[in-house]
């Protein structure tokens, strides 16, 4: 394994002290040489990321003061010149299928061995950042790449991995995020150079005997300066691990509003680095919201009336399509998130039907591939993009000419905000928080397979409503009695449904949907809030 050269390491660095518990294993994962790279990454790039994160808010008091978002006047060079990224690696050149997933050890194989092109092991959104749930994901992603992976369930039947399995990428927390099993100087460390820097020490090595190399996922990038500070970070872990320039490959989520205006931005930054942008929906439509919110001409209708067909989102997907094929970037379609339904034939055809009018919408557009949550629902994307594309990308379909502008981005969708509307936002709420609270960040609801990402939309919903007095289609003011009257209800109905295992945190995640919807000043993220109940 490669050591820590001594020059790269500064000469103020502090080392790291780990207040987790060291369960058995955990040690051929937190060495001490890993844990100094780690260490090396947060004493050069700390600083800069917490004045990244104090800019985030200081753009977020402009749009407070009504000056919208819009493309970057100081940046027009980078959307006018030509130029491209850098042509991604072998195994990154097909893409029409990515199935996502937490990082547990029979999820993991599961979707290594079920046909998609590329799986992308999350650490963020359908990951609940438990101390053992973090490093027994790390363990499980070392036995992924070393192909030793196994797992026995309790009814007796063993899981391995194929011989051939979908490209591995690796999705680490947000910036924003910290992670407070892991001081420096007494303060937690950012979550997002833990994960990160944990995979790449233990694994790069491996990966690039194998012919593939270490792959991320960057979620939550609101700017390109934010882009620029990851390249510069995968520009001095290769320095400090030996490895070719450019080595390192990402894809950036775009699931952010303020992202969509510098897509051409981000992508320019980390140009030797980046293969494709990713249309992240659903965390797009929280950050609408939590950008502009506060805002009544941005009220947004019930969440079901927010598909992809409405104008600001169709926007956002044919902008992404046409920056990233101008620079040779692919571009990755959004989440089918339908959980199958073997014993209702009836609803079974019903979800398949709609994740193929999505799909085919999608590769309509000019996507070169797009996300699964489940395993069944492989082949049918995966049919859906090779009867509508004859070649492995459509880096062909440019849109020249096409014009997207910033009201384009910002247009509202009309529809009423309903009762049923409400409900539905805050049991789903309250559900995947009990679970996320339990452990498990990644949860089958109603046949939809939900993440952080949503509890993030119907939560921002829900306090956009309060916030702006919200008329209901029944002639009601929307008020936190009203929401506290249907949370309260909801809470019973949950603990009617587990009443055979009760649990406690249904309370919690009450409390905590509460605090989400009602506060005057906007909670920033649900699992920033959260995350100090977690052990």
């Amino acid at each position: 394994m490669a050591k820590l050269n001594s020059q790269h390491v500064p000469s103020e660095f502090h080392q790291l002290d780990i207040l987790g518990p060291l369960d058995l294993g955990f040690e051929t994962v937190l060495t001490k040489d890993a844990m100094n790279f780690v260490g090396t990454l947060v004493t050069i790039f700390e600083q800069r990321r917490r004045e990244l994160l104090e800019r985030r808010l200081r753009i977020s008091e402009k749009i407070g003061r009504s000056i919208l978002p819009s493309f970057l006047s100081e940046t027009e060079n980078v959307r006018r010149d030509s130029w491209k990224i850098g042509p991604p690696p072998s195994d990154l050149t097909l893409r029409r299928v990515e199935i996502t997933g937490p990082v547990d050890r029979k999820m993991m194989i599961n979707a290594l061995n079920s046909g998609a092109d590329v799986y992308m092991a999350d650490f963020e959104d359908s990951h609940s950042p438990t101390w053992r749930g973090t490093i027994q994901g790390q363990i499980n992603l070392r036995d992924a790449v070393n192909r030793s992976i196994e797992h026995t369930s309790l009814e007796g039947k063993t899981y391995r991995l194929n011989k051939s399995v979908a490209t591995l990428c690796v999705r680490p927390r947000g910036l924003h995020l910290p992670e407070k099993h892991v001081l420096m100087e007494g303060e937690a460390i950012p979550a997002a150079f833990f994960d990160f820097g944990l995979y790449l020490y233990h694994n790069h090595k491996k990966l690039r005997e194998q012919g593939t190399g270490p792959y991320y996922y960057l979620p939550k990038l609101e700017n390109h300066l934010e882009a620029r500070l990851w390249n510069d970070v995968f520009d001095m872990s290769e320095q400090i691990l030996g490895l070719p320039a450019n080595s390192i490959k990402c894809t950036v989520l775009i699931e952010n509003i303020l992202a969509a205006f510098e897509m051409d931005e981000i992508l320019h930054e980390l140009q030797g680095h980046i293969t494709a942008l990713n249309f992240g929906r659903w965390d797009y439509i929280f950050s609408f919201i939590k950008k502009l919110g506060w805002n009544p001409d941005f009220l947004l209708p019930d969440r079901a009336l927010l598909a992809m067909t409405t104008h600001f989102l169709t926007s956002c997907a044919l902008l992404l399509v046409q920056t990233c094929h101008k620079r040779g970037a692919y571009a990755i379609g959004g989440m089918a998130a339908n959980v199958p339904t073997r014993n209702d034939p009836k609803a079974q055809k019903l979800a398949i039907d709609k994740v193929i009018a999505d799909k085919t919408r999608e590769v309509e557009q000019g996507f070169d591939g797009a996300w699964v949550a489940h395993p069944d629902l492989v082949p049918v994307v995966m049919k859906v993009f090779n009867d509508h594309m004859t070649g492995p990308n459509q880096l062909d379909v440019k849109h020249e000419g096409m014009r997207i502008t910033s009201r384009d981005l910002l247009h509202v969708p009309k529809g009423p905000i309903t009762e049923a509307g409400i409900r539905a936002n805050i049991s789903v709420s309250l559900r995947y928080l009990s679970s996320w609270l339990n452990g498990n960040g990644c949860v089958a609801i109603k046949n939809l397979m939900e993440d952080a990402a949503t509890v993030e939309i119907c939560r921002a919903q829900l306090w956009q409503w309060i916030r702006n007095d919200a008329l209901l289609e029944d002639g009601r003011r929307f008020s936190p009695e009203i929401f506290r009257t249907i949370l309260n209800s909801e809470i019973e109905q949950a603990r009617l449904e587990n009443a055979r295992r009760p649990d406690n945190s249904l309370d919690t995640a009450g409390i905590i949907l509460d605090q989400l919807a009602t506060d005057r000043q906007f909670p920033d993220f649900m699992t920033l809030l959260a995350y100090d109940r977690l052990e």
